[in-house]
């Protein structure tokens, strides 16, 4: 499937999936959904928990945050990874500036293969602590 192919590969680059095996990566793209959103979808809500890990495989998105466009997005870049971990407010609105081609893995299917492979959720949990130490000495200096 060439497809699968190609998102393995983009997960790969996610830093919440760094390190991951290819099996591993294989087994979360599995549980992806393919999907189809018209210009003007919001993919993300600013202040609403976040549900879902989305990665754009073709069309753009703007990210705004309190109603300033603060970025945008295009195919190969996701948006949504700390969602699938924790329930914490999205920090900016995510809209369909043009067609968008995505991927989304859901939280609760993501937390269902976390605890069906514990080699993944401790791989996964190593790299989010690393990630949130680099953070915290980030925000020292």
């Amino acid at each position: 499937m060439a497809r699968q192919g190609s998102i393995d590969e983009l997960l790969a680059q996610v830093p919440l999936f760094e390190g991951l095996s290819k099996e591993q990566l294989s087994r979360v793209a599995g549980l992806m959904t393919a999907v189809n959103l018209a210009a003007g979808r919001v993919l993300a809500r600013q202040g609403e928990i976040g549900r879902e890990f989305v990665i754009l495989l073709d069309g753009e998105v703007e990210v705004a945050r309190d109603g300033k466009v603060i970025a945008t997005r295009g195919a190969g870049d996701y948006v949504g990874e700390i969602a699938l971990l924790d329930q914490r407010p999205r920090t900016a609105t995510v809209t369909a500036k043009t067609h968008v081609v995505a991927e989304v893995l859901n939280r609760a299917e993501f937390s269902t293969l976390l605890s069906e492979s514990p080699d993944l959720s401790r791989q996964i949990m190593a790299t989010m602590a690393r990630r949130l130490a680099e953070i915290d000495s980030q925000s020292d200096l």
